[in-house]
Formats: structure tokens, sequence, C-alpha cells
């Protein structure tokens, strides 16, 4: 079991990565993927109670790749975590199989209470550089977070988000199988960016009809 897990592990940062060149480089050069390793021990121990041992393995972990992952958070398969420096996962965060996610992601809480309060990840979800998920809230399928968008609501699955605090963006054309960074960029990405464009395009069009109209001669 361990060893499926370490090769399609190896194979997930192979297929995503074009810096990727061999399986021994990902295995000794990666730290999303040595964070992940140190997670699977210190989950295991979490699970039997041996929780202070659990997080001084999480605490080692992190020390060892700037990558924080509690011991009690729930990962799935095939995790890829890029560059990785940064990255906070809670408690009570869970993540499907096939999550991408780059450096400065946070997986955090809002509240201090006990229970649910990180966020859930299903499968196939992409999170951009610097976004933050906070709460206990789901991010859909397959759904894209753009980076450093700020994540306080549910995202539907299949959707894109981006912006403080985020929002959905239309996708104009066929989404490609792996959107880097979680942002589309072959498009306005954020509605209100969009709108804001839009509104200058009409004042631009005004100033110029204000302009024509003070140059024509005055009627006698």
């Amino acid at each position: 079991m361990a060893f499926m897990f370490l090769r399609e592990s190896v194979r997930s940062y192979r297929e995503r990565d074009p810096a990727a060149r061999s399986n021994l480089e990902v295995l000794l050069c990666y730290p999303g993927l040595h964070a992940s390793l140190f997670h699977r021990v210190a989950h295991a121990l979490w699970a039997r109670k041996f929780k202070l041992l659990a997080r001084l393995v999480s605490h080692l972990s992190r020390f060892l790749t700037g990558i924080e992952i509690h011991p009690g958070a729930r990962i799935g398969r095939r995790l890829v975590i890029d560059h990785g420096m940064g990255v906070v996962i809670g408690e009570t965060a869970e993540i499907g199989d096939d999550v991408y996610l780059y450096h400065q992601v946070t997986l955090g809480g809002t509240s201090s209470n006990k229970g649910k309060r990180h966020p859930t990840l299903q499968d196939g979800v992409i999170v951009g550089a610097g976004a933050k998920i906070l709460g206990a809230i789901i991010i859909g399928a397959n759904a894209r977070v753009g980076a450093n968008a700020v994540v306080v609501q549910a995202v539907p699955a299949g959707v894109t988000v981006v912006g403080i605090p985020a929002r959905p963006i239309d996708r104009h054309q066929p989404r490609p199988d792996f959107d880097a960074y979680g942002t589309p960029c072959d498009e306005v990405l954020d509605p209100l960016m969009r709108d804001l464009e839009g509104l200058r395009t009409v004042l631009t069009e005004l100033e110029l009809r204000v302009a024509r109209h003070l140059r024509q001669p005055a009627a006698e």
C-alpha cells in the first residue's frame, strides 16, 4: 500500500509538472511529496491517539519542508503541492483525490470552536498561489480557485472563482484539463474588473462626443 501511494504520487508530479525530469528527482527534490509522506505517518499516529507524537512529526515536516499540515487533516490520493512553501492545512480540513495546491495556500478556520471548522476540497480542485479558503465550506469537484483569492463561501463543482472576496467568472471557452495556478489567462478574469472596463469604455465614448460637440461652431 505504501509503495502504491508513493508510485502514484510520483507519477502525479511527473504528469503535471514539466520541470520534473525523473522519478528520482521528484523523490529527492520535491518538498510537497515529502510533506505528504510525513503527513501519512503523522495522521496514522493521530488516529491511534498518539497525538503528541503526531504533532512532533508534523512539526518536523514543517521545519524540513516549509509546509504545515495538521496531523488531523484528511488527505486523499495523488495530492500535488507545487513549490509548497507557506502552505497551511488545518486540523479538520479534508482534501479529495487529485487535488493541486500551490505555495502559500491556506485552508484555514474561522472559528475557535471544536468540530468541523476548515474547508473540504473535493476531487480535482486546483488552488492557485496565495489563495485563502476559510471556514467549513465545500469547494466542489474540479473547481478552480485563482491565485490570491479569498474564498469564504462554498464553490460549486466545476466553477472558477477569483478575487477578494472570491467571485465566479464566466468561461466562454472550453476549459483545459489543467489551469496553472488555478487561473485561466485567456479572458478577463474578475467580473468586477470586467464591469469597470465596460464603464471606462462608456466614459471614453462620452468624452469624445463632448469634445466633438465643443469643436462644432455655435449655431447662429
